[in-house]
This record gives C-alpha cells, sequence and structure tokens, in this order.
C-alpha cells in the first residue's frame, strides 16, 4: 500500500462549532496520537483526505508546517446520515514499524456447480509492517465442494504478515444451493445475459 501525502494544519479550536467551521471551507478535524507523545490537532484537505481513507487502513504522508509525519488512519468518524467525515483519527508510525490492523477478506473464484458459500469471517486481524500494509487477505474458493471450509489458518497472508486472528476461525463454508438459492443464480446469470447484448448495442451506437 503506497502512503498518501497530504498537507495538515495544526489547530487549537476544538468543539462542535469549530468543527462544523471546518467542514464549510472544505476541512476535516483530526487528531495524531501514539508513541507517548502528546496529541496532535490538525485540520485536512476534505476532498484528498476522503479519497485517502476509502482504502481501509491508508497510510498518510502529513506535511505539518514543513514536517512530516507518517501516520496511519485507525477511526473514520462520519455523519450517520449525510455520511460525510466529521473527524479521523490517526495512529503516529515509524518506517519498518509492526502495527496490528484488520485486513478485509476477498473471496476469488466459484464453488463447484449446485454450491454456495458463506463468508463467515469479512476480516481477519494482521501484524504487518506499517508502511507496507495489505490492502486484503485473498482466498480462493475456485471448485471448492458442499462440506469443505476454510479456516484463518489456510489463508495465503501476505509477505511480511503474521496472523493474529485465532488459527481456527472459520473464514468460509461451501454448502449445498437450496432451490431458491439455486433459481436465483438462475435469474441472474438470465439477467446478465439480457443485458450483455444491450450493452454491446449501446457500445457500437
Amino acid at each position: 500500500m503506497s502512503e498518501q501525502k497530504l498537507a495538515a494544519e495544526l489547530r487549537t479550536e476544538f468543539g462542535k462549532g469549530y468543527a462544523r467551521r471546518a467542514r464549510m471551507n472544505n476541512q476535516i478535524p483530526a487528531v495524531i496520537y501514539g508513541h507517548g507523545a502528546e496529541p496532535i490537532h490538525v485540520t485536512l484537505p476534505a476532498k484528498a483526505t476522503t479519497l485517502a481513507v476509502r482504502t481501509a487502513n491508508a497510510l498518510l504522508s502529513l506535511d505539518i508546517n514543513g514536517e512530516g509525519h507518517l501516520a496511519l488512519v485507525k477511526d473514520v468518524q462520519r455523519d450517520p446520515v449525510k455520511q460525510i467525515i466529521e473527524h479521523i483519527d490517526l495512529l503516529t508510525v515509524r518506517q519498518g514499524e509492526k502495527v496490528t490492523v484488520d485486513v478485509p477478506v476477498h473471496v476469488e473464484g466459484d464453488t463447484a456447480p449446485g454450491t454456495v458459500h458463506n463468508l463467515e469471517l469479512t476480516v481477519v486481524s494482521l501484524e504487518a509492517e506499517a508502511t507496507h500494509l495489505p490492502e486484503s487477505v485473498v482466498v480462493s474458493i475456485e471448485g471448492r465442494g458442499a462440506g469443505e471450509h476454510i479456516h484463518a489458518s489456510d489463508l495465503v497472508l501476505p509477505k511480511g504478515s503474521a496472523l493474529l486472528t485465532d488459527a481456527e476461525a472459520l473464514v468460509v463454508n461451501i454448502s449445498e444451493a437450496t432451490a431458491t438459492e439455486e433459481e436465483t443464480e438462475a435469474a441472474e446469470a438470465a439477467e446478465a445475459a439480457e443485458e450483455a447484448p444491450a450493452a454491446e448495442e449501446a457500445a457500437a451506437e
């Protein structure tokens, strides 16, 4: 994962009123903490920051009055209705430092005909270098049959990462598809087949 470079500004004001004014000026309040140092309160550019934190465990390279800070996004607080970012908590990290992060599990492939998969664990906890954090852990279900299980210990982890989640934790469960599930899959396949010619015609036009 590459680090995102952002310019940050120190702030001395706090509270909901200030936070509201900051957001009106296209800025996001944030706090940087860690390594036993005093918290640093800053504002970040809203547009660039919103794009940067779309990735889980985003790593930010901050320029604060000409001084560089490397920080990991630990918590993003959003408005429950508008979903705009209200505040961000950042953790100071150093090159080569190991940190604990929760990484999304990404499933690839298709199970055997007549079966379906259930993703029982959507994230796994890993220890990895702060400057080399994986964006996801990929698990292949290609050709897997009913009754098969994939546990955390079966995952192929990104280089330099160590599993912290219980090795016996169930990640993916493969089971036989019920009639309803088969009908749904068939309907989705038929719908996709119908949409394909329309998409090709639109592209031709």
